[in-house]
């Protein structure tokens, strides 16, 4: 009978004490002792190990919340602006800052600056009257090629196209000669189609009144041409009225535009 048995039934241990324990009861408190103390010198362990990788693996203290800011560094080389593109006449071509081509006039005409305002565009010369004042100034002819401007709204449709003629060939008009410049009657409009692209044409005559030079009159000549990209190519011709000549070989020139893709 085990100890809590004797309890129950009135016993008492002698002298007074605790009844003794029996040995299975010993045996059974010792082991139970021996479980606890593994377990809390395994528990023990493990946490050590646990705090002693962790310090190992973040050696690194984090920030205090008062310190200042991380300054923004300004780079030492400020992006510059994107150049406006240009063209160039390359042997027996205008070429468009965009690769699309138009023949020159003849070998006769000279690269030129373009004062039209196209975009990316090139220019070419032909003197026509020499030294004209005596001073060695020169009244020519002169033909470019490039893009239509992109502040210019354009739409790819006839009224469109029409429309893009009359901006370009007006700014192109005030660039070569002034904004007062007086432009004659009879401008003519007409559609017109390029290596199968849709285009319009625009010819115009502005009054000519230079002391030292005969001409009247000077033919200015505009041809947008659709790109099939919502661009257009622009070629224009101002052709002094003592060679309309000039004209012919202008339009022969334009149909032989081609457009890069």
């Amino acid at each position: 009978m085990g100890f809590g048995e004797r309890l129950a039934v009135g016993g008492e241990a002698k002298g007074g004490g605790k009844p003794p324990m029996d040995s299975g009861t010993k045996a059974r408190l010792i082991g139970a002792l021996v479980l606890v103390i593994a377990a809390l010198a395994t528990t023990g362990l493990s946490v050590g190990w646990i705090w002693t990788k962790a310090d190992a693996v973040t050696p690194v203290a984090l920030p205090s919340g008062n310190q200042a800011p991380i300054e923004t560094v300004s780079p030492s080389v400020q992006p510059s602006e994107t150049p406006t593109p240009v063209g160039k006449v390359l042997g027996t071509e205008m070429v468009a800052a965009n690769n699309d081509s138009m023949p020159i006039m003849s070998s006769a005409w000279t690269n030129y600056s373009d004062e039209t305002g196209l975009w990316g565009g090139a220019a070419i010369w032909f003197t026509v009257h020499n030294n004209y004042d005596g001073k060695g100034a020169k009244w020519g002819n002169v033909t470019s090629f490039g893009q239509l401007p992109p502040d210019i709204p354009y739409k790819n449709t006839a009224a469109g196209l029409k429309e893009a003629t009359v901006q370009v060939g007006s700014r192109a008009i005030i660039g070569l000669y002034t904004k007062d410049v007086k432009v004659l009657p009879g401008t003519t409009h007409k559609a017109i189609t390029v290596g199968g692209h849709p285009g319009h044409e625009l010819v115009a005559k502005v009054a000519v009144s230079q002391p030292g030079v005969k001409e009247t009159f000077s033919t200015v000549m505009v041809a947008v041409i659709d790109r099939g990209d919502g661009t257009a190519a622009v070629s224009i011709a101002d052709i002094a009225g003592s060679t309309p000549a000039w004209q012919k070989v202008w339009r022969s020139k334009v149909s032989q535009i081609e457009i890069n893709k």
